[in-house]
């Protein structure tokens, strides 16, 4: 062993530096060699910036590339004639996009002109006219507005608010249009009432009401004195009238909706309660004191709609009213209440915070709580060995779902846009609301954009999406999914990378993005790596992914690294310790636990697989025993042999008649080969969804193998295992140099 590796020995082991320190890659901008291509992220087109619309469409929530393409589709002929809108309208949609990533707030109208200026002013005198007609027609088209957000730490919050706005607004408009249909309604019993009354009939005050225009055309003295002989006094019982004059006082005062009144357009109150809160137990505290509130106005609308339709009967309803309280509200009467919104950092769940959690979690209080987690894998102490693996937003986000009880939504802050209708499906939920997001430190990861830092997280399995709906079904395959995250069939996700090395030979290997790769990115877990010089790289060097794949004995002579590409574009192999493994290890568990929730490679499925398999197999092994039998039983009474034919004959017809058998019963396939019992098949289009350019169809719709190369060894195992009657097997791989091959033979045993 080179002195070289068995420092890296000593280092992935104990952490530590021994003898001459390798050096920490503790240089601001090192990345992921995989992220090294999107650094400068701004001259990309991807989900971010967002449009959070206030007018112009029906959807709250738009992307600045969405926005680019509708008007582009509207400008812009197709072919060359329309050439020059595209590239003009994507320089802006470009230039927008380095406002927002330079740190520039605003609405989208306020950018985009910002951007115009920007672009007419670099631009020569040559094309500027051309390029000034392009942003007007661009412009006349644009009919979207809202302020414009980026993928930052600010981000979850702002978004979240604007989403709780959107879907409360309907919730208001709908109680408002109750209560004001209700309070119009009691004041015109009141109104009524009071113009029974005879003072409401004097001849000044039936003058009054007739307007300046009429007042010589009638004798009011005579119509006074005619109206009250005419008029019954049948006024409203006492009792009647206060309770009526009561509840419009509730309605008239309410607190929980904030609306203008029709005549003096201005608020009906000034003091109308607040539901977006930073603080739990703040929350807590105004649900519970406004609970008598929110008991009064709904026993207020119930006696109103009592007395509109004179249905009210006081000995059976006055009791009843009496004793209505916070205790009687239901389900559907919280549900007529804004649910409330609570935004939170993850620092701020510890301690008591963290038990006013779970009473909110475990209940059936209308609350919707976002928590934005910066570290996902804990921060190392330097005075500590031990990476905690502070997953405290996993952790948070499995007990509840574990809760059964109320809606869960993990991802991260450059996953919201493709998360859109889950996020809606969770602010509407009747009921308690958890969405724990990613964001991760800006702080500690300088050099990179946020946007690369979220999506990493989720990448590598370091922070992996999953949503949780209990209303969505009966079971757990209809309630908990995870589709969204990469790969999601995979340990890890791969990809190829292509690079220069030292030599400047082109290389392209495939890498899997583990969370040793995404730590690299943070400079609080700078000293769990060392880098490696270029000369001193060797066989005995494994990447992290492959590593993890190692058993004990077999890891005991390799040293894993991950490929990081530094700020100068330099490719860096860095050693990682023991410690953070240990975490990877403990990311990808917990990513095979979410798998099998969400039902991929699910062992109890597999151990039911290789169950009714080996019963198929045993019944067919049967069959096969019983007609061998049947055919010897066939053979003996068939009757006495043939003539003999002449020995030239006969060995012909010997021959012959093997040669026969040999082609209508051809020996079954290799073991090693890949193969599908084609007649068996029930076109059920499971392979070739998977891959149709290795699975294919006969002309009796019956699938077969049609190009092994054309696909992976994983897609076949995987295609195996999805068979529904276990009609394809895998054989042997192929390429020899395929990712995770170890893994993938031990599941294509089942179906030889």
């Amino acid at each position: 062993m080179s002195v070289e590796f068995q420092q890296m020995v000593e280092f992935h082991r104990t952490g530590q530096h021994i003898g001459t320190e390798l050096p920490s890659p503790a240089t601001p901008g090192t990345c992921s060699a995989l992220l090294a291509p999107y650094r400068r992220l701004a001259r990309l087109r991807h989900d971010f910036p967002l449009v959070l619309v206030t007018q112009g469409s029906p959807e709250p929530l738009i992307s600045l590339s969405d926005v680019i393409d509708a008007v582009l589709q509207e400008i812009a002929p197709p072919g060359i004639s329309g050439k020059r809108y595209r590239e003009h309208i994507l320089r802006l949609e470009t230039t927008i996009r380095e406002q927002v990533a330079d740190g520039a707030e605003g609405s989208l109208s306020k950018l985009w002109a910002q951007a115009e200026k920007a672009l007419l002013s670099g631009d020569g005198n040559g094309g500027r006219e051309l390029l000034r007609d392009s942003l007007q027609a661009a412009r006349a088209r644009l009919d979207i507005d809202g302020p414009v957000v980026g993928c930052d730490e600010q981000l979850p919050a702002r978004l979240f608010e604007h989403l709780w706005a959107m879907a409360e607004s309907s919730r208001t408009r709908a109680a408002l249009e109750r209560i004001d249909l209700l309070t119009h309604k009691l004041g015109e019993i009141l109104k009524v009432d009071d113009l029974k009354a005879a003072g409401a009939r004097t001849p000044q005050n039936l003058k009054n009401s007739l307007g300046e225009r009429y007042q010589d055309a009638f004798d009011f003295e005579l119509m006074s004195r005619l109206l009250n002989q005419a008029t019954p006094q049948r006024m409203l019982p006492a009792g009647r009238r206060r309770r009526i004059q009561s509840a419009l006082s509730v309605l008239e005062t309410q607190k929980f909706f904030a609306a203008r009144s029709t005549g003096a357009k201005r608020l009906r109150n000034k003091t109308q309660f607040r539901f977006v809160f930073s603080s739990v137990a703040n929350a807590l505290k105004a649900y519970r004191e406004r609970l008598e509130d929110m008991a009064e106005l709904v026993k207020a609308m119930m006696i109103a709609e009592l007395e509109i339709d004179n249905r009210y009967v006081e000995s059976a309803h006055d009791p009843f009213f009496q004793r209505f309280d916070a205790g009687m509200l239901g389900t559907k009467d919280l549900s007529l209440f804004p649910a409330y919104l609570i935004c939170l950092h993850e620092q701020d769940c510890a301690g008591r915070a963290q038990a006013d959690l779970m009473e909110i979690l475990s209940s059936d209080l209308p609350m919707n709580i976002v928590i934005q987690v910066g570290d996902t894998l804990g921060e190392a102490a330097p005075f500590e060995r031990n990476v905690p693996n502070g997953l405290r937003g996993h952790q948070l986000a499995g007990i509840v779902t574990g809760l059964g009880s109320a809606y869960v939504l993990q991802s991260v802050s450059a996953g919201l846009y493709q998360l859109r209708a889950e996020i809606a499906a969770g602010l509407t939920y009747t009921g308690p609301s958890l969405f724990s997001i990613f964001s991760g430190s800006p702080e500690m990861t300088p050099g990179l954009p946020p946007y690369l830092v979220a999506a990493s997280a989720m990448e590598s399995r370091a922070f992996p999406a999953f949503s949780f709906d209990p209303s969505a079904g009966q079971d757990l395959a209809m309630r908990f999914h995870v589709q969204h995250n990469p790969q999601i069939e995979q340990a890890w996700s791969h990809h190829e990378l292509a690079y220069e090395d030292h030599e400047l030979q082109r290389n392209i290997v495939d890498i899997a993005m583990t969370p040793a790769d995404f730590a690299v990115t943070d400079l609080r877990y700078a000293e769990h790596f060392a880098d490696v010089a270029p000369d001193s790289w060797n066989d005995d060097m494994v990447p992290v992914s492959d590593y993890l794949e190692l058993d004990e004995h077999a890891a005991a002579d390799k040293v894993p690294y991950v490929l990081v590409v530094d700020g100068d574009d330099i490719l860096h192999r860095l050693v990682v310790d023991d410690t953070l493994i240990r975490v990877a290890r403990r990311c990808g568990e917990q990513w095979r636990t979410l798998q099998e929730q969400g039902g991929i490679n699910n062992s109890h499925a597999a151990a039911l697989l290789a169950r009714e398999r080996a019963s198929w197999e045993q019944e067919k092994a049967q069959e096969l025993q019983q007609l061998s039998i049947d055919l010897e039983q066939t053979g003996v009474a068939a009757g006495p042999e043939p003539e003999q034919e002449p020995a030239g004959q006969a060995g012909v017809a010997q021959t012959a008649g093997t040669e026969e058998a040999e082609e209508q019963s051809p020996a079954g396939p290799s073991p090693d080969e890949a193969y599908i019992e084609t007649p068996r098949c029930t076109t059920c289009d499971e392979c070739t969804d998977r891959n149709n350019r290795m699975f294919a169809y006969d002309e009796n719709k019956q699938a077969y193998i049609a190009d092994l190369s054309a696909g992976t060894f994983r897609e076949l195992v995987e295609a195996a295992e999805s068979c529904q009657v276990c009609i394809i097997h895998p054989g042997k791989p192929l390429n020899p140099d395929e990712p995770g091959l170890d893994e993938l033979v031990k599941r294509a045993e089942l179906f030889h």
